[in-house]
This record gives structure tokens, C-alpha cells and sequence, in this order.
């Protein structure tokens, strides 16, 4: 198996992030540093990622966070920030399929499976992602077929969003959103450009998983039938 495949299927990163770690010299075997994410793992070899010795997990493990705002989405920062790895007590090591920005809410998940967590979070498998949101006035017609077509949210880029339902509540718009595309924070971007003040955005469906009942700050294992769901998209 190739190393960087090997390094995915492990837990320790998608493919694409695992050939940085490579490229970095960040990983050896048998205590050698090895650059190339060809190299062929061989049943003796021993892999190490950060002075740790890495297994091939052949069970897959797909967990769904409850995230708080306040927290990045990340397993390590050098600047002592809150991470959401903080939240998650397990020894079997994961990484975040995409991420959610520091101030959002709601939905994320984790996996020991890089293949998994590539074929979820890239932006050509229009994989569905609903939020919820709060806002100060509603979008008008015109405007929620501008936001379903393209907007243009800065650095060469186009947004776009699907506007599922909005309501008043208390002076504030609850708006439901549909996304697909997944670019770093687009719904920020397409409510700037938009002109809305946005006060607060929660991630409630990732594909086929939805949040539920799980509580702010809670985690659970998705069942058997879930993760099949998840590969099967």
C-alpha cells in the first residue's frame, strides 16, 4: 500500500493533507525519514507520524460533534487556542471532515478514514450541507434567486446557496440554507455581499446525518447503517 493511502486509511490525515506530512518530513519508517508518498508500506514496516507510531485501522469510525462557537476546528494549535478536539475523549485518532469557523455552530464530523473524509468535504461531490441561521430582514424575491444562482463573495470566487425557508421571530429572520459548494466561509461571504447582518449560523444536516437531539458540546459514534449511507453518497 502506498504511504500516503496507508497514512489515510490510519486516521492520520485525508491523502491530500497526509502527502504534506510526507513532503515535510514529518514521517518515518524504521526510524528513517521517508519523502515519498509512493513508497510501498511493507507488512514489517514500522510508520511513525510525531514520535508515534502509526497502525492501519481497518474499522472505520465516523463521529458526529455537536460543535460549540468558540472552538476552531482543528486537533492542534501551537497558539493554546480552543480546539474541538478538546470535546472528543477517544484514543483512536481522527481529524474533522471540512471544518466549521470558529463562531459556528452545530454539525461536524470526524472519521479515522482519509478517503471518507476527501470524498465528503471536496466541493465537486455537491455533498448537501443545511444550516440554519439568524438575520435582519428576510431576502425578497430577486434576491434568493440571486444567492440559488451566484454571488460574488471576493478573492475570485462565486457563492451560492439555496433559500429552503425564513421566518420573523422576535424582531430577527430565521433563515434555512442549503449548501453545497462548501468554500471557506461562504454563508459569511454571500450575507456581506448581500447586505444582511448575520447573528448567528448553525450547521443542522451534513448529507444523510442530522444533528437531532445531540447537545451543544456533545459527541456520539454514527451507527453502522450511517457510515454506509456516507460511503454511498
Amino acid at each position: 500500500m502506498r504511504l500516503s493511502k496507508y497514512l489515510s486509511k490510519s486516521g492520520v490525515a485525508s491523502r491530500r493533507e497526509a502527502e504534506k506530512l510526507i513532503q515535510n518530513a514529518l514521517i518515518t519508517i524504521n526510524g528513517n525519514v521517508e519523502l515519498s508518498p509512493h513508497y510501498n508500506v511493507k507488512k514489517n514496516d514500522i510508520v511513525k507520524y510525531d514520535s508515534m507510531v502509526v497502525k492501519n485501522n481497518q474499522e472505520s469510525i465516523v463521529i458526529m460533534l455537536n460543535k460549540p462557537a468558540g472552538y476552531i476546528t482543528s486537533m492542534k494549535d501551537p497558539m493554546n487556542r480552543k480546539i474541538v478536539s478538546d470535546l472528543i475523549n477517544l484514543k483512536e485518532r481522527v481529524f474533522p471532515i471540512g471544518r466549521l469557523d470558529k463562531d459556528t455552530t452545530g454539525l461536524l464530523l470526524f472519521t479515522n478514514q482519509g478517503d471518507l473524509a476527501l470524498k465528503l468535504s471536496h466541493p465537486r461531490f455537491n455533498i448537501p450541507k443545511i444550516y440554519t441561521s439568524s438575520i435582519d430582514r428576510p431576502f425578497v424575491n430577486w434576491e434568493k434567486k440571486k444567492i440559488n444562482k451566484k454571488v460574488y463573495i471576493g478573492q475570485k470566487e462565486w457563492g451560492r446557496a439555496e433559500v429552503l425557508d425564513q421566518k420573523k421571530i422576535k424582531g430577527k429572520v430565521i433563515v434555512k440554507l442549503k449548501l453545497e459548494q462548501g468554500k471557506k466561509r461562504e454563508i459569511r461571504r454571500i450575507m456581506y455581499r448581500m447586505k444582511r447582518s448575520l447573528y448567528f449560523l448553525k450547521r443542522i444536516e451534513f448529507g444523510p446525518c442530522k444533528l437531532g437531539k445531540l447537545k451543544e458540546g456533545q459527541w456520539r459514534f454514527l451507527q453502522k447503517d450511517e457510515i454506509l449511507e456516507l460511503n454511498n453518497l
